[in-house]
This record gives C-alpha cells, sequence and structure tokens, in this order.
C-alpha cells in the first residue's frame, strides 16, 4: 500500500502546490459538534440526500424551505404521527418534489431516530459517538435501519451533518483498484472492510481527518487536475 506522503505529494503536483492542496482538503471532521444538533436536523438531512440522489441537488435546494414546512420541521414526533393518507397527501404537494416512494422514507427514517432515542440517549449522541475506525459499521447501521440510505446517500448525509467519513466517489474506488486493495463489488463486506483498514493505516500516519484523506485519495486520482490560484 502506498504512503500517505506519496500521495500526498503526487496530490500537491496535481493541483499545482501544496497550499492550493490545503485549500481543497479543507476542515476535518466535527464530530464534537454533532451533539449540537438536535435530532430533527438528521432527519431533515437524510431526507434531503434521499432527494437528492438520482437528482438535480439545486432543485432540492430550492424546493427546501417547502419541505421543512411540509414535514413540521422534521420534527420527530410529529412525522411519526402522520397517517397514510396524510404521507400521501405530502407527496402531491407542488411545494416539494413529488415522489410518494421518497416521501415514505422520511416516516421511516424518523421511526429508525425514534427507536435509537429509547436507548437513553439522543440519536445526535449516538452518532457522535460511532468511532471513526469503523465508520463502514454505521453505513450498515443506516441502511438495516432507515429506508434508501446505503450506497452513497448515508455517507453523504453523514459528512453534511458533521461526521468524520470518507466517501466512495468514482476515483477513490478508481484508486483501490488500481492498486489491487480490492477486486470485487465496491460495497461487499471484504472491498468495504479492505478500504476501511486501509484509511485506518493511512490515518495512524498522519493528522488528517477521514473525510480529508478521501479528498486527498481522490485528488491523488483520475483526471481531476484543477488548480487553485
Amino acid at each position: 500500500m502506498e504512503s500517505i506522503d506519496k500521495i500526498y505529494a503526487r496530490a500537491a503536483d496535481r493541483k499545482g502546490s501544496e497550499q492550493a492542496l490545503k485549500i481543497l482538503l479543507g476542515d476535518g471532521g466535527n464530530d464534537h459538534k454533532l451533539t449540537e444538533l438536535t435530532d430533527d436536523r438528521f432527519l431533515a438531512e437524510f431526507t434531503k440526500k434521499v432527494f437528492q440522489s438520482g437528482f438535480v441537488w439545486r432543485v432540492v435546494e430550492n424546493k427546501w424551505p417547502g419541505f421543512e414546512q411540509a414535514f413540521f420541521n422534521f420534527n420527530i414526533e410529529k412525522v411519526l404521527m402522520m397517517p397514510e393518507e396524510m404521507l400521501e397527501q405530502k407527496a402531491s404537494d407542488p411545494q416539494i418534489i413529488r415522489n410518494y416512494n421518497k416521501v415514505k422514507t422520511i416516516k421511516a427514517n424518523a421511526m429508525m431516530i425514534f427507536d435509537e432515542q429509547q436507548n437513553s440517549h439522543s440519536f445526535a449522541e449516538f452518532i457522535s459517538a460511532w468511532p471513526s475506525n469503523n465508520i463502514i459499521e454505521l453505513w450498515a447501521y443506516l441502511k438495516k435501519n432507515g429506508q434508501r440510505l446505503g450506497g452513497n446517500t448515508g455517507p453523504y448525509a453523514l459528512r453534511a451533518l458533521g461526521k468524520d467519513t470518507f466517501i466512495l466517489s468514482r476515483d477513490v474506488e478508481a484508486y483501490f483498484r488500481a492498486h489491487d486493495i480490492i477486486s470485487g463489488g465496491i460495497q461487499t463486506k471484504s472491498s468495504l472492510a479492505a478500504i476501511q483498514k486501509s484509511f485506518n493505516q493511512w490515518q495512524q500516519s498522519c493528522d488528517l481527518s477521514l473525510s480529508q484523506l478521501s479528498r486527498l485519495i481522490a485528488f491523488a486520482t483520475g483526471d481531476n487536475y484543477v488548480q487553485v490560484e
């Protein structure tokens, strides 16, 4: 496996300079700030990413105030009290994106959050406490207990909320395949375990977060030669 120093040097060269690379890598994870969020924000972000999946993100952003209004600012208890008929009605509301199958995930993911709250902690505390060296199991939890949070949807939501996680973008996947770290499907248990192991080893040899390492791998791979002036 390549050393993180070698990957860093290649990425800096591709982006024009180390200074440019540092700007692109951005800040590290904000796990310590997660507990400042209320659980309705987790439901809101899960919902946003579900609707953005396979759709134009900008359209979802433009309609987002309508989502907040239609679903009681994603108040967990109020969402769970919505009967099926109300969900169907909301799915035809022009102020949101009218997709009944995705609308149904709002109540299902609210139940996931509510169930975790019964363990004497908030959902925010639960996510914040999850160890980064096994982030793939958190992905698995979201996929199993929520709806439409598999693939990259759950990880993108976690990153947007401030949970430190890597993302399996096309460039990141290409890196692991090119270096024969994975060979099968990207979402198989063996592939995910091998990728997690690699990130853990890199993280032990540097002070970069998972999100920064993920960007670094992408910047060192593929055709993204974008530079920062």
